[in-house]
């Protein structure tokens, strides 16, 4: 499998992923689960042969990240759809997936074999895909916060929007939580320390601490204030992209470990 065949995997895997959305404002259920799966195992046939063709796991550069955030947005719309039936998340999922599909057809990154050593830590795999679980749960989190801050400046009902919201955020924490257990665990065995305060390292635990600080508030004010909650949901979605890839412009990340351009 080469990057040139991406694009036979991705048209296809967007159209179903499309006519499952279509299917959901159609309130038609099993072709909308049918269809989502079916794009999703279509996507998902993709990385595993580039997988194989690489001999090593697509989790280098930021265009084989965006492969598996592509993967995981319908896979955690598809996971609110089930639960809560609201179409638009579908919507925004496939949407949002198709974006990054395109920069990836567009501008991809280098895909060769070469893994640097410290890349080869049996940690690696879980970590990155742990936390590019993590972003999708919480990526859905700030379009349905966003989503309710619409509502709410419309007079409607909040409190439903902002009941998913807390379960996307609740899922997303555990798995932003594993992700610095498993980045620790791998930065021992790859640097020798589990914690040296790089600047990825200081925006991770940045980015956790701004989702901790949602569920304090969320805690003390017993779902009382949604508004609020939507808006700390908004801005800990801002750490986020800064850690995702804002950090690696900031000129202290030119000397980061977390540098594998070379």
């Amino acid at each position: 499998m080469t990057w040139d065949s991406f694009i036979f995997f991705a048209i296809p895997a967007f159209a179903l992923w499309a006519g499952g959305a279509w299917t959901a404002w159609k309130k038609r259920p099993l072709p909308t689960y049918l269809l989502t799966a079916a794009g999703l195992l279509v996507y998902f046939a993709f990385i595993l042969g580039l997988w194989l063709s690489l001999e090593r796991p697509p989790l280098r550069t930021m265009g084989e990240t965006r492969l598996w955030y592509a993967l995981f947005l319908p896979t955690a719309g598809l996971i609110v759809y089930s639960r809560w039936r609201y179409p638009w998340i579908l919507a925004f999922s496939t949407i949002l997936a198709g974006v990054f599909t395109t920069i990836n057809l567009v501008n991809p990154d280098i895909h060769n074999k070469t893994l640097m050593p410290a890349l080869q830590s049996v940690w690696f795999i879980p970590h990155v895909i742990v936390y590019i679980f993590a972003y999708a749960m919480l990526g859905m989190a700030s379009l349905t916060a966003f989503y309710g801050i619409y509502r709410y400046k419309k007079g409607q009902e909040i409190h439903s929007v902002f009941a998913i919201t807390d379960q996307l955020i609740k899922i997303g924490y555990v798995f932003l939580t594993f992700g610095l257990l498993f980045g620790a665990l791998w930065a021992k065995e790859a640097w020798g320390h589990y914690w040296t305060w790089d600047p990825k390292e200081t925006w991770a635990f940045i980015t956790w601490l701004g989702y901790l600080v949602y569920l304090h508030h969320k805690y003390n004010h017993k779902e009382k204030k949604p508004l609020q909650s939507f808006i700390i949901v908004g801005i800990a979605f801002v750490l986020l992209l800064i850690c995702w890839f804002g950090v690696n412009y900031l000129p202290t990340a030119q000397m980061s470990v977390h540098t594998y351009s070379g």
